[in-house]
Formats: C-alpha cells, sequence, structure tokens
C-alpha cells in the first residue's frame, strides 16, 4: 500500500505547475497576443499627458478658441449667405479646429503606442479578433464572476473610486470658501477658476491612475507568469514534441548507421588497397587520377567493423597491406570520401606502387 500511495504522490508533484515556462512555450503564447500588459498604463498616461498639454499650451489654446468666435461673429456672420461663402467658412473653420486638435491627437497617439510598446514590445498577431463562440456561454460567464481574478479586479475598482474620490473630496473641500464667494464673482473669474480647479483635479487623479497602473502592471505580469507556469509531465512533453522521442531518435540514428555502413561496404571492392592495423584498423584507398590528385578513403573501420572491411576485401581480391602506423593515421586524420593529407603522401604512395607492381599496373 505505501509504494502505491508514494508512486501517486510522485505523480500528482510531476503534474503540478512549478517550472518556469519554456521560451517556446512563451513564444506560442506571445504569437497568439498572450503577453503581460495592463491596459490601464497607456489609459492612464494618455489622460496625464493631454491635461500636461492643456496646462501648458491652455492659454494659446484658449486665445484661439477666442479669435475663432470674435471672428466667426463679426465677419463671418455678416458675409452673403451663397455656396461659395460657407465653403470658405466650412473651410476655414475645419483648418482652425484640425490645428487645434492635431496637436492633442497626436500625442495622444505617440503616448498609446509608447506605453504598449514598452509593455511588449513591437507585436503584430490577428489571433485574438478570432471570435470565440465558447465565451458567449452564460454558465462560464457566471462562473467567471465568482472566480478568484473577478474579486481581485473588483477590489481594484474599488480601491481606485475611493482613493479617487478621497483626493477630489480634500481639493475641493479645501477650495470650499473660493466655491462659496464664487456667486459674487465676474463671469469670466468664475469660469477661469473653474477650470482650473478641473485641470488640477484633473492632473492629480491622472498621477494617482498612473501609479496605480503601475502596480496593476506588475499583478498582470504576476498572473501572467503563473498562468505560463508548467510541470515536469509538460516539459518533457514538449521536449518530445521539438526534439522527437529520444527511443525513436535512437532507433532513427542506428538505422542510419547501418545504411551508411551498408555503402561503405559497397565500395570496398573497389579499393585499390586496404591497410590494417593489423587486427584493430582498416582502411580502403583508392586512387584515379582522372577524379582526384590524391588517394581518398574509401571505407574505415575499428575492430569489428575492420574485421568487416577485410573480409569483404579478401571476397573481392583486394589488397590487403599491414603498415600499423600508417593504418592508425589514416583512420585518425581522415573521413570517408576525403583525400589524404599531404604528410601521408609519401608513405601511401610506397604502399600504392608496391600494389600497382603486384598487379602489374603502372599509375
Amino acid at each position: 500500500m505505501r509504494p502505491y500511495r508514494l508512486r501517486m504522490e510522485l505523480q500528482l508533484f510531476a503534474g503540478e505547475k512549478t517550472e518556469q515556462a519554456t521560451p517556446r512555450k512563451r513564444q506560442d503564447a506571445r504569437k497568439k497576443g498572450q503577453v503581460a500588459k495592463s491596459m490601464e498604463v497607456p489609459a492612464s498616461l494618455v489622460l496625464l499627458s493631454v491635461l500636461l498639454i492643456l496646462f501648458l499650451y491652455g492659454s494659446v489654446m484658449r486665445e484661439r478658441i477666442e479669435k475663432l468666435f470674435t471672428v466667426t461673429f463679426t465677419d463671418y456672420m455678416h458675409m452673403e449667405l451663397t455656396f461659395s461663402n460657407i465653403t470658405l467658412i466650412f473651410a476655414q473653420l475645419m483648418s482652425e479646429g484640425l490645428i487645434l486638435l492635431a496637436p492633442l491627437f497626436l500625442i495622444v497617439v505617440v503616448v498609446a503606442f509608447l506605453a504598449l510598446y514598452f509593455q511588449v514590445g513591437l507585436m503584430v498577431t490577428g489571433d485574438p479578433l478570432i471570435p470565440k463562440f465558447d465565451k458567449l456561454d452564460p454558465l462560464k460567464g457566471v462562473a467567471n464572476l465568482f472566480k478568484l481574478r473577478s474579486v481581485i479586479e473588483l477590489i481594484k475598482s474599488i480601491l481606485k473610486m475611493s482613493i479617487i474620490g478621497g483626493v477630489v473630496f480634500y481639493t475641493i473641500w479645501k477650495e470650499k470658501q473660493n466655491l462659496i464667494q464664487m456667486a459674487e464673482w465676474p463671469l469670466g473669474q468664475t469660469f477661469a477658476f473653474t477650470g482650473h480647479l478641473i485641470l488640477i483635479l484633473g492632473l492629480q487623479i491622472a498621477v494617482i491612475l498612473l501609479i496605480l497602473a503601475l502596480f496593476d502592471y506588475f499583478y498582470q505580469k504576476y498572473e501572467f507568469e503563473k498562468s505560463l507556469r508548467m510541470s515536469k509531465d509538460d516539459i518533457r512533453q514538449e521536449y518530445k514534441n521539438t526534439e522527437g522521442d529520444p527511443l525513436i531518435k535512437g532507433k532513427i540514428r542506428e538505422k542510419q548507421k547501418r545504411m551508411a555502413m551498408m555503402r561503405m561496404m559497397q565500395d570496398v571492392p573497389k579499393a585499390d588497397v586496404v591497410i590494417t592495423n593489423p587486427t584493430h584498423f582498416a582502411v580502403a584507398m583508392k586512387y584515379d587520377p582522372q577524379k582526384s590528385d590524391a588517394p581518398v578513403v574509401l571505407a574505415k573501420g575499428m575492430d569489428y567493423i575492420a574485421l568487416r572491411i577485410r573480409q569483404v576485401a579478401k571476397e573481392n581480391g583486394v589488397v590487403t597491406m599491414e603498415n600499423k602506423p600508417l593504418a592508425r593515421a589514416l583512420y585518425e586524420q581522415v573521413e570517408i570520401g576525403q583525400t589524404i593529407p599531404a604528410d601521408l603522401f609519401q608513405a601511401v604512395a610506397e604502399v600504392l606502387a608496391y600494389v600497382y607492381k603486384l598487379k602489374g599496373k603502372v599509375k
């Protein structure tokens, strides 16, 4: 009973997702658009940048808006109502509006892009756009409401609203005296004070949202890393899928080795000479001046393979010569299909000359 229980515990441990994700799994997740990011970071940065632009250049924008209204009520309203005049007025109003809003649009696009780029880098994928109809399942939707992630999101929202509400209340409470006296102010001063107060509140809220967004980013990154964790079984299975089953790979290598040996043995009858150790090494060579400038090693082997080379050579009438240092040097220095190195030319030439003399050949 105890070994069975121990085996079950080991299986459960192997199935636990305790290992860091492999680079392959991270790459697959990225292809599907699954990355660690917080959408609150670009939103808060966009809000903060727009408010900063309004705070720094609000006076310039106000002057241009006042000038636009002045020209509209003093000049455009007195123009004759014709098609050409309406076209001209519309074009001028559109150009003025674009000049006013273009910096804001540009800032929004650039800040949003940079905020996402610094989180996930440059990533283009269409996988998140593919409709997934399983998300329309109402039972799954109800179940998601009671998940830990949903509870955490609810707590985050409550915390965010509480902090922002507290800051807004404190800021307005400090200005309560001015708010009471505002009824006695001129209209222009009232608008100026209200705009300034709203702008200050917006900047404070944007800074708070940015700080909370940074915390949310680190939380999203933690959750993402947690979701990517793998068990030891997952890692082994991924290795098998990527590299192949080691048992199958071993069989393939063994089969390739056998086929290579068969091809090598088929070349032994073509050799001019087989140089042996005499028992440990055997190297088969052939010299064809029309194909190469030096003798070529057709086959080589050690121990059992050397014995097979000698047997094939004997069966096919290939001359076998014993030369221990030359056989060892050829086996170690020259691969099958390669020509012999220059430092072995003299020794090999003497062997081939002897072989050709035996066969009555001249090369």
